[in-house]
């Protein structure tokens, strides 16, 4: 390798070398480190070369559109292979879980269906691609931008437009910029052929030379940009013979300021038109372009040049020049050639020592000029004491430490694009030392000369070394209280003494000195304190200091040198800042002048100067300020806008262009008209500067005009507004009658004063000349007031409180008055003073209150910045055009959810013209509105608007994770869960994360995507009893929210089926299970079985038993029976009632009204136990879930006759609401998936409270089934009761459940039996769960939380575990049948009231 031979060459050199630099660790002035690949070790250490890390290929800005797939080429070089992250605006990109951007083999970013919309852009930013080698470090591409086009929308139509054979035409087509590649153009339908007479310009534009007949038609403009295509107008071309006669020379285009890139095409577009037909010739400043001998420079149709592969020569000045031998005309525009950001030098490769210092070298060029960041391992290095950006653009390190080692990246950047550079450091670690004596400590060491800016040190030779001619030392310092420490070395072998510059006046330093002799480096110093001195003898002020501007974007300083004895100036720093900000910025400068490039036009700067001498800076000079020069605007007039006043004239408005874009004092506006038929009869008028409206007339009757308004400054005028048509009257206003009725008017009282407001008459022909407002009490007829025409407002003063007036307002003219329209007001009391206006009290007069109402803002618009900011914005039509506020009212704004429900606003105040609102929710839509209030006066609510505040990461994680074994399959899990509570958005999917190791790092964990928004997964090919921990995580479009706690759960021993259902007391047996609190009161269950601490219990005693089983088979019969009699009185009810009455497991109810009381309850009943089970609360009216099934082992259960399997495997349960297939996943690979039927959850705990109750294996254990059916109807639905055995039935079964509408929660019964001996343990709050498992109380309790079946998050106590026999084959398959079930409101509020007094009626005798 390269490395090795440079190693090799430098070993050669000289010993001197390799025991200075390398057993000493010494350097001489010039050799501060090895570069670029020269790896200075002895031959006993081990080489370390430089890695080759590099990027092949890095990402380029990319142009997209809605829908499409786009990829981001990234591809980086090392040894190992490096691995690809990459980051969007600056934040890491989360792929792994991501459904539509993926990292490909490459590294490359592919991105699919490319999202884009007006409030939702998550695929358009800057892209930067990542490598990182664990060993080595980081590295970073370049940043690319990806844009997607918007929207087509059309700026500018065709124009129908008729051209002379022989003339030229153009045809407009103006959409936004990035989708201008996607413009084509049809001719009669058909797609246009374009050749070197008919060509389109880079904007869209179209142009025809020299016109023929075949030219004319129906013209239309299509933009296709992988949507649907969008058509322009269609308009009409017309060819006209030639007429033989001479037209005036005028441009239909002419070319316009335009910047482009080294190495871009560029079209400066330019079309004349006039008979006879012009000649286009070229000129750049002021010399002839010859377009026929150049291979770069071609004259396209029409006369536009087209200029190939632009280079920085091209930049300049450039005149259009149209000449038909009648007259000439010419048109000039500005053409700016900008360079990307190139490396004049790139950094290079370092090796170097601990406290050594280095200086990576960067320089570059490009325009505009770049600016310099510097990278270390992906992550941006920070100037400070001892990371230093010197000569502009150059990294210094000082005083290296390990951690400094890596991949250093000079990034360059400007308005062009960016390029990186990078180079690697590598620490090398000192020679061992050889066999041999070392020196020892230096003696007396001392600082003998303190300054400012640096510190000399001596000292005595080693004790163990009294001649020392052959030591040389090393002086170690650094600032007290920093551990970075910095090193120098002496310049030969013997010399005692070093100093130390470049240090900061006023600073404590700790130094000690080692010295080194030929076996190594000996012991070192006690540690010596020293303060350098306060600044002294520092450069005074520049005088004569002078700035004056060069150009519109330029100013050159000048100075002089400083009159002081201070020593030798050694350079200048020149400080410069626009005015009004406070970012200032400095170069630095040798010579006594200097002219910064790059300012914007007419702004006012400040600079000041300070001197630099050896011992530092000096005094800075007193700011001096100037502006640059002035130049033509660069923007035209904003807001322009027509009002037709008459049949003869038209008012003209606008707006000055935007400040930045002034370029200095606007003198005037030139406004250009002409008829829209006659686009060569073009009118001027000049206005003064401070004008911002002109009233045009003379003009014809019923004609249309065009407009367009352009700035003009003492340089030129800039760039003019598109043009803007408007129509004149064909007849003025009709004054023959009187106005009609107002359309509306209001009215509201004050105390003393009444605001009145209206709107003029519908009928617009007619003349208004004003208003006459009549007001009195009681009668309209007592004063009579005249207002103008233009006025909408009027406060009646001067009234008397609690008085009720009558109000009329009629519209008049010369004619006579119109219409009245009547409203009547009662003033409030004197005692209302929430609206009472204040007056100057002792003022020598009584003032008039302002007429003027408060009028509600206008043009509220609600702008989202942020997941919880929101400003709001509007305008005031009560303050003058140019909306400054000079009086003290305040705005109020008020916000809140759109939610029809909420009606409470927030408020706020501002004396501005908008306001910020934070602390807002996520993707949650909010209304505003605004109101004003000046004094007492307050306006009404303005028009509200709405905004939907963005996205944000999920800030909280799934809920209620549970983990079950899946029936038959001991190696399959099911994990269930819900949706996070803060969601804040969308929520796109979900990461499972599995472990038997909680404690482990969680990019060790296994990984299990999710898509969508599914609530359940199944894992498969999990070790049989062993312990998994199980975590979630959910993901929306702004990222990955956190994890959910972990949730323990243990795969079952064995897939066996001849263990008792009580086996599963002893231990977890496959459940998840979240260890209970079971508190110091707790008394095992009686059972057959051992207890949970292993020690037998007590018998039952076996009267006690006789009477409990005679009981319960009296109640089950006595119930069955009550039941059968309700059942056959329903036969006479209505059909749907009668099939209520039964309702299908598998069934859905479907309830009728929206009463909130109605509680239905899913029953299933056995003979001698009657039992309520909870089902799934959904939290959606359409939940969303996987079918998911009820876990059971075989083990657990007593064995049944498997000749049922095959009947109920044979059906399949269905359920109301969405359904999707299983999610299923094992650690090698994906399974196929069959149905399962829905596991049903209690989101909620039942609200019933119940007894702990024994179980036992002694009592007989029977089914029976209630149903009742339609005789009339042999398809009717057939009701089944049923109990759910326990959580662990034969494997071929499976439960069928019921979907319940989340509005009525549901309760749990269970028949109590005897209580154990000594007081039971009753707790009221708590759930019923038969299908909860009984836990070993001796289990060791993990600080992980476990799931447990149909617990969904909470901890709950053991249940004894019911054990009915396996129903009949026939009773299971008609059980398994779908039917549907519809209950009246009333008969469910009797069916619940009937079965709470059987219960009662239950409990009565069991307790008894």
């Amino acid at each position: 390798m390269a490395a090795e031979r440079g190693a090799r060459r430098l070993l050669s050199t000289s010993s001197f070398w390799l025991h200075c630099l390398l057993l000493l660790g010494c350097r001489a002035p010039g050799a501060a480190v090895a570069r670029s690949g020269s790896a200075p070790q002895s031959p006993g250490a081990s080489i370390r070369t430089f890695t080759p890390f590099y990027f092949l290929v890095e990402p380029v800005d990319t142009l997209s559109v809605r829908g499409s797939s786009v990829i981001l080429n990234c591809s980086a070089y090392s040894e190992p292979s490096p691995k690809i992250e990459w980051k969007k605006d600056g934040t890491f990109l989360n792929l792994v879980s991501d459904d539509r951007r993926q990292l490909l083999p490459d590294g490359s970013l592919f991105i699919s269906n490319v999202v884009h919309s007006k409030h939702n852009k998550p695929d358009e930013g800057y892209y930067q691609c990542v490598a990182t080698v664990e060993s080595l470090g980081t590295i970073v591409s370049r940043t690319a931008k990806l844009t997607v086009a918007g929207l087509p929308r059309f700026t500018s139509q065709p124009e129908p437009s008729s051209v002379y054979a022989g003339d030229n035409a153009i045809l407009n087509c103006d959409v936004n910029a990035d989708l201008v590649p996607f413009v084509r153009w049809e001719q009669n339908r058909q797609p246009l052929l374009l050749d070197d007479r008919v060509i389109k310009l880079p904007s869209g534009m179209l142009v025809i030379s020299n016109a023929t007949e075949g030219d004319g038609g129906l013209y239309r403009c299509i933009v296709e940009s992988g949507g649907p295509p969008k058509y322009s107008d269609e308009v009409e071309l017309k060819v006209l013979p030639d007429p033989e006669v001479t037209s005036d020379l005028v441009f239909l285009k002419q070319p316009s300021p335009l910047v482009r890139v080294i190495g871009q095409d560029v079209v400066l577009p330019c079309v004349a038109s006039g008979l006879p037909t012009p000649t286009i010739k070229w000129m750049k400043n002021e010399e002839a372009l010859d377009t026929e001998s150049s291979e770069r420079l071609v004259l396209l149709a029409g006369g536009s040049l087209e200029i190939s592969d632009v280079t920085e020569d091209d930049a300049g000045t450039y005149f259009c020049i149209a000449d038909n031998g009648n007259e000439t005309i010419e048109a000039q525009a500005e053409l700016t050639v900008q360079a990307q950001p190139e490396f004049l030098k790139q950094p290079t490769n370092i090796y170097a020592h601990e406290s050594m210092d280095i200086v990576f070298e960067c320089e570059v060029t490009g325009k505009p000029t770049p600016t310099v960041k510097w990278v270390k391992n992906g992550d941006m290095v920070i100037p400070s004491d001892y990371f230093k950006i010197v000569k502009e653009h150059n990294l210094q390190v000082l005083g290296l430490v390990k951690s400094d080692e890596g991949f250093y990246q000079c990034i360059a950047e400007n308005d062009v694009g960016n390029a990186q550079a990078g180079a690697q450091l590598i620490i090398l670690e000192h020679a061992p030392a050889t066999t041999g004596p070392l020196p020892s400590a230096p003696r007396d060491v001392v600082a003998s000369l303190v300054s400012t800016r640096f510190i000399k040190l001596t000292w005595r030779t080693p004790a163990s070394d009294p001649h020392g001619d052959n030591l040389t030392y090393s002086v170690f310092y650094t600032k007290e209280g920093i551990a970075r420490e910095r090193v120098e070395n002496t310049s030969r072998p013997g010399e005692m003494q070093v100093t130390i510059q470049n240090l900061m006046p006023a600073t404590v330093y700790i130094f000690r000195v080692m010295a080194q002799n030929k076996h190594g480096s000996g012991e070192s110093s006690a540690p010596l304190r020293v303060e350098t001195q306060p600044e002294v003898q520092l450069p005074g002020p520049a005088p004569n200091l002078r700035a004056y501007a060069a150009s519109p974007t330029s100013i050159t300083v000048t100075w002089e040198t400083p009159v002081s004895g201070n020593g030798e100036i050694q350079n200048y720093k020149l400080y410069y800042m626009e005015k009004g900000t406070d970012k200032e910025q400095d170069v630095d400068v040798s010579s006594l002048s200097y002219t910064i490039n790059g300012l914007k036009k007419y702004t006012e700067y400040s600079f000041r100067v300070v001197a630099y001498n050896k011992h530092g800076p000096g005094v800075s000079t007193p700011d001096v300020a100037v502006r640059t020069l002035s130049d033509v605007p660069s923007a035209a007039p904003q807001n322009l806008s027509l009002e037709v006043r008459n049949s003869k004239s038209i008012m003209i408005h606008w707006q000055p262009p935007a400040p930045a874009t002034q370029n200095g004092q606007i003198t005037g506006y030139k406004i250009r008209y002409r008829k829209a038929s006659r686009k060569s009869d073009v009118t001027e008028t000049l206005v003064s500067g401070t004008q911002l409206s002109q009233l045009i007339e003379g003009l014809d009757r019923g004609t249309e005009y065009n407009f367009r308004v352009a700035a003009l400054t003492i340089n030129g005028t800039g760039p003019a507004t598109d043009w803007l048509s408007a129509e004149t009257f064909e007849s003025d206003l009709d004054e023959t009658r009187v106005p009609e009725v107002p359309s509306s008017l209001h009215v509201r009282p004050l105390v003393t004063s009444i605001v009145v407001s209206w709107t003029p008459p519908e009928n617009q022909n007619i003349v208004v000349r004003g208003y006459a407002i009549g007001y009195g009490i009681g009668s309209p007829h007592a004063q009579t007031i005249k207002v103008d025409y233009k006025q909408r407002y009027y406060t009646i003063e001067n009234l008397d409180p609690s008085s009720h007036y009558v109000i009329t307002l009629k519209a008049f003219n010369n004619v006579g008055e119109g219409i009245p329209l009547y409203e009547s007001a009662v003033t409030r009391p004197h005692t209302d003073t929430s609206e009472v206006d204040l007056f100057v009290i002792n003022a020598p007069y009584t003032p008039v209150p302002d007429p003027t109402p408060m009028m509600p803002p206008v043009g509220v618009q609600a702008s989202i910045l942020s997941h919880d900011t929101i400003r709001i914005t509007w305008a005031d039509n009560s303050l003058p055009k140019h909306q400054k506020i000079t009086d003290s009212r305040y705005y109020t704004v008020r916000w809140k959810t759109n939610i029809p429900a909420n009606t409470k606003y927030k408020n706020a105040n501002a004396t501005t013209l908008s306001y910020l609102v934070t602390g807002l929710k996520p993707n949650t839509l909010y209304e505003f509105s605004v109101m004003v209030t000046k004094g007492r006066r307050s306006s009404t609510w303005s028009m509200t608007a709405h905004g939907t505040t963005f996205e944000l990461v999920p800030t909280s994680p799934p809920k209620d994770v549970t983990v079950v074994s899946k029936e038959g399959k001991p190696k399959t899990i099911i994990v269930n869960w819900q949706p996070p509570s803060e969601a804040n958005g969308k929520i796109t999917g979900y990461i499972i994360y599995y472990s038997t190791d909680v404690n482990a790092e969680i990019h060790d964990w296994v990984i299990e995507p999710v898509v969508g928004n599914r609530l359940t997964h199944q894992i498969q090919e999990l070790t049989l009893d062993t312990p998994y921990y199980f975590k979630i995580q959910a993901r929306n479009s702004k990222g990955m929210g956190p994890m959910s706690e972990a949730v323990q759960f243990r795969t079952p021993k064995a897939d066996s089926s001849d263990k008792m259902p009580n086996d599963q007391a002893s231990g977890s047996g496959g459940k998840g299970s979240r260890l209970p609190d079971l508190g110091s009161d707790y008394k095992p269950p009686m059972s057959g079985s051992n207890s949970p601490h292993g020690s037998p219990t007590s018998p039952l005693d076996s009267n006690m038993l006789l009477v409990i089983i005679v009981s319960v088979g009296v109640i089950t019969i006595v119930v069955v029976v009550i039941i059968a009699v309700f059942c056959t009185r329903r036969t006479t009810s209505h059909q749907k009632k009668k099939r209520a009455a039964c309702k299908s497991v598998n069934g859905s109810h479907k309830y009728k009204g929206n009463s909130k009381d109605v509680k239905p309850p899913d029953l299933w009943i056995h003979h001698e136990r009657l039992e309520l089970k909870p089902i799934d609360k959904s939290p959606d009216p359409n939940p969303i879930m996987t079918d998911t099934p009820i876990p059971r082992n075989s083990q657990d259960i007593t064995p049944v006759d498997n000749s049922m399997d095959s009947n109920i495997h044979q059906r399949r349960n269905s359920y109301r609401g969405h359904e999707s297939e299983d999610s299923m996943s094992t650690l090698a690979g994906r399974r196929g998936m069959r149905p399962k039927m829905m596991m049903p959850f209690d989101s909620q705990p039942p609200q019933q409270s119940v007894r702990n109750t024994p179980s036992t294996d002694t009592m007989p254990a029977s089914s029976s089934q209630t149903c009742c059916t339609d005789h009339q109807d042999p398809e009717g639905a057939t009701s089944s009761s049923y109990l759910a055995s326990s959580q662990e039935e034969d494997s071929g079964q499976s439960l069928p459940t019921a979907h319940v509408r989340p509005s009525h929660p549901l309760k749990s019964f269970a028949v109590p039996a005897i209580p154990p001996p000594g007081p039971p343990t009753y707790d009221p709050a708590l759930p019923s769960t038969p299908l909860l498992s009984q836990q070993a109380l001796n289990h060791h309790i993990h600080s992980v939380k476990t799931a447990s079946i149909g617990t969904l998050g909470r901890s709950r106590p053991p249940m004894p575990v019911v054990v009915p026999s396996a129903p009949e084959v026939q009773e299971t398959t008609r059980m398994l049948e779908d039917s549907e079930s519809s209950y009246e409101p009333d008969e469910l509020t009797k069916e619940m009231a009937h079965l709470e007094g059987l219960m009662k009626d239950l409990n009565a005798i069991t307790t008894a």
